[in-house]
């Protein structure tokens, strides 16, 4: 018995020890709890993405080597519904007439194919106003407008929301730069997000446009600070990898600023840039009448993008705008869209996404 209880007394008298030793010094130990935390967050990679726009086709496997080949871990499946006008209130989406990968089906064949690839997804369901317009201004008229239209937002991203937890997609984006929406219907928005909680348990975030995203009120319910990342950086025709550099210096200390007030890290939900004469000065612009090109402007907005952003312990990483499924056809000399597909950017992201 008394040889028991010995090795019991010698450990209860080495935890009391140990307990007393942890007490006297608890902050000590709080605060290097809290910097090894900070080391293993810092350690953790990027998500290195790309916006894998929609096609009529399924998905080969001939599809995926190029996102391998740039070291891609990410890909935002995006399906589409459609809004006939800025004041329209019903949203039309998994039609036969649309493409094959803006469907349900299509998006769960995408998403099947990635993922048996070892590529992660980020859903991101939008609304496509006819013609293009934008659609920050979406606005109803009148408050059964707004009615149906929620009933009609709510179907469409629930419905992809079940498809997203059923395929086991990581992230969820509810929506896409949807600024007057939000500012309208706060509460809607609150009661939305409850809602895909219910069908969907992964990760959640909202695409804000770049000059929207401080003001979104319902950070807080979510996993990431989504941005689409179009913030100006250079006035130059050509700008130096320095010059894109310093354009972010004023944009990193805002988002790090908002990451530290909502305590989540930013998500780039899009970034990118044309290869075209002064591509950091008005990144956002799509406007096909521009028909300059330059290369080198859009090599060096990434490089500056990627050596001055990709780093920060606020940044959670991000989806580059846009990569096509048929690779050997997307991009090119002749092209001046934001691809980086056959374009020498396209060295650029396969570079600093190897680094990850």
């Amino acid at each position: 018995m008394i040889k028991l209880l010995r090795p019991l007394l010698c450990l209860f008298l080495f935890s009391t020890l140990l307990g007393c030793g942890q007490n006297r010094d608890s902050s000590k130990g709080i605060a290097a709890e809290e910097h090894e935390k900070q080391i293993s967050e810092s350690a953790i990679s990027k998500i290195n993405g790309v916006s894998f726009v929609a096609s009529k086709d399924s998905i080969l496997q001939e599809n995926i080597a190029p996102l391998k080949n740039i070291h891609a871990d990410y890909a935002a499946i995006m399906p589409f519904g459609f809004i006939k006008n800025l004041e329209h209130p019903q949203i039309s989406y998994n039609q036969e007439r649309q493409w094959f990968g803006e469907t349900r089906e299509g998006a769960k064949q995408y998403i099947g194919m990635l993922h048996k690839n070892g590529i992660k997804v980020m859903m991101k369901p939008q609304i496509w106003v006819w013609r293009g317009e934008f659609t920050g201004l979406l606005k109803m008229a009148s408050e059964d407008d707004w009615l149906e239209l929620e009933n009609s937002y709510s179907n469409f991203i629930i419905d992809f929301a079940k498809v997203a937890e059923a395929e086991k997609v990581e992230i969820f984006c509810i929506g896409t730069e949807l600024e007057k929406f939000i500012e309208h219907r706060p509460e809607y928005w609150r009661t939305l997000i409850a809602e895909v909680k219910k069908v969907y348990t992964g990760k959640l975030t909202y695409a804000a446009n770049w000059d929207e995203y401080k003001r979104v009120p319902f950070w807080d319910a979510l996993d990431y600070i989504g941005v689409d990342a179009y913030f100006p950086i250079s006035e130059s025709k050509i700008p130096t990898v320095e010059e894109a550099r310093n354009g972010w210096q004023h944009w990193k200390k805002e988002l790090k600023g908002v990451s530290e007030r909502e305590n989540k890290k930013i998500l780039f939900t899009e970034y990118g840039y044309r290869n075209i004469d002064f591509a950091g000065k008005e990144p956002w612009v799509s406007d096909r009448q521009l028909t300059s090109t330059n290369f080198e402007a859009q090599a060096n907005t990434l490089q500056g993008l990627y050596e001055e952003v990709w780093s920060e312990q606020w940044f959670a990483g991000g989806f580059l705008w846009k990569w096509f499924i048929h690779h050997e056809e997307a991009g090119g000399e002749t092209d001046n869209q934001f691809t980086p597909q056959n374009k020498p950017a396209e060295a650029v992201v396969k570079e600093y996404y190897q680094k990850e």
